[in-house]
C-alpha cells in the first residue's frame, strides 16, 4: 500500500509541475483567465430529446457532447447521428455506457455490446467510452465477494475498448458496484490502468460523501475524462445535484488541477435531472453553469 502511495505522490507531482501549479500561490478563481475547453453532457434533457440537447448545448458555446451509447443506437436506426452534430458545428466527445461487471455469466454479451457502442463512438468521431457501472442493491451488496469480478470483467473490457481504438474510463456512480471512496480506490489501484483510465464525477463523489477534490489529485495522472457536476443536497427534481457554484463541489479548485492538462476526453459539464418533477428548463440549468464558469475564468465559443 505505501508502495502504491508512494507512486500516486510522485505521478501527482509530476502531473502538477507540467501543468504549472507547482510551487504557485493560493489559486485566484476569480482573477485568472482559464484556457481548459469544457464540454457538456446530455443527461439534463430527455434522450427523446437529444437534438435539442446537441442544439441547446452548441449555442450557450460548449466545446464538445456527450450521450449514453443506446442513445446512439436509436439515434443510428433513425438515420445517424452525426449529421446533428455537423449541424450544430459540435463534437461528440464520449458516449456513457452501463455495462454489468458483477455478474460473469453475462460477459460475452456485454463485451459485445462494448463492441457495438465502440463502433458507433468512432462513427460519430468521439474518442471516450465511459464506463458506467451496473446498479446493485447497496443495502445487500458486498463489494468484497465482488472484487474479482469487477476486476476481471473490467481490465478485460478495458482491452476491448482499447482495441477497438477508443480510450475507456471508469465513471464510479451512486447506487451501483463501485460507488464509495473504498471501492472506487480499491478498482482504481488494482485493474490494468494501462488500458482503463479514470473518468471521475465530481458531484457523484460529493454526494456519496468523497471529498472530490482529494480524489482528484490522488488519481490526477490517471483521469482521461471526467463529469463536471455539484451538489447540494436539496433540489429532489434534480437528485440533489445543482447548477455549477450552487452545491459543495470544490469547482475552481478541480479546474485548477486539470488546467493545462493534455486529456483523450473532456471535462463534461453535467446535471442530472429527475423529468417526473418540475424543474427549470434544461437548457436554464445549463445556462447558469455557464454563466458561472465565466465568472471564474472560463471561455466558451462565440
Amino acid at each position: 500500500m505505501n508502495s502504491i502511495l508512494a507512486r500516486r505522490t510522485f505521478l501527482l507531482r509530476a502531473a502538477l509541475a507540467s501543468a504549472g501549479l507547482v510551487a504557485t500561490p493560493a489559486f485566484c478563481a476569480s482573477s485568472k483567465r482559464r484556457t481548459i475547453h469544457l464540454g457538456h453532457t446530455g443527461i439534463t434533457w430527455r434522450n427523446s430529446d437529444v437534438e435539442s440537447a446537441v442544439q441547446d448545448v452548441a449555442s450557450l458555446g460548449f466545446y464538445g457532447f456527450e450521450t449514453f451509447g443506446e442513445v446512439l443506437e436509436k439515434e443510428e436506426e433513425r438515420g445517424g447521428f452525426y449529421s446533428i452534430l455537423r449541424k450544430n458545428h459540435i463534437p461528440l466527445i464520449s458516449a456513457y455506457c452501463t455495462m454489468n461487471l458483477t455478474e460473469p455469466a453475462r460477459k460475452k454479451e456485454e463485451l459485445a455490446k462494448a463492441v457495438r457502442w465502440c463502433q458507433l463512438i468512432k462513427k460519430n468521431r468521439g474518442q471516450i467510452f465511459v464506463v458506467g457501472p451496473n446498479q446493485v442493491s447497496r443495502q445487500t451488496y458486498d463489494f468484497a465477494s465482488n472484487k474479482a469480478n469487477i476486476i476481471g470483467m473490467l481490465n478485460e473490457l478495458a482491452k476491448t475498448v482499447t482495441d477497438q481504438g477508443l480510450t475507456p474510463v471508469l465513471h464510479q456512480h451512486t447506487g451501483t458496484c463501485i460507488e464509495s471512496r473504498d471501492e472506487t480506490y480499491a478498482v482504481m489501484e488494482t485493474v490494468d490502468t494501462h488500458h482503463l483510465k479514470f473518468g471521475p464525477d465530481v458531484g457523484q463523489l460529493t454526494k456519496g460523501g468523497q471529498d472530490a477534490l482529494k480524489v482528484v489529485k490522488d488519481f490526477l495522472p490517471l483521469i482521461q475524462h471526467m463529469h463536471l457536476k455539484d451538489f447540494n443536497g436539496k433540489d429532489d427534481a434534480l437528485l440533489g445535484y445543482c447548477p455549477l457554484g450552487q452545491g459543495e463541489v470544490d469547482v475552481p479548485g478541480i479546474l485548477d488541477l486539470m488546467e493545462g492538462r493534455k486529456i483523450s476526453g473532456m471535462v463534461m459539464v453535467e446535471l442530472d435531472n429527475d423529468f417526473r418533477n418540475p424543474s427549470p428548463t434544461s437548457m436554464n440549468l445549463a445556462k447558469q453553469s455557464r454563466d458561472y464558469l465565466q465568472s471564474i475564468g472560463v471561455r466558451f465559443r462565440a
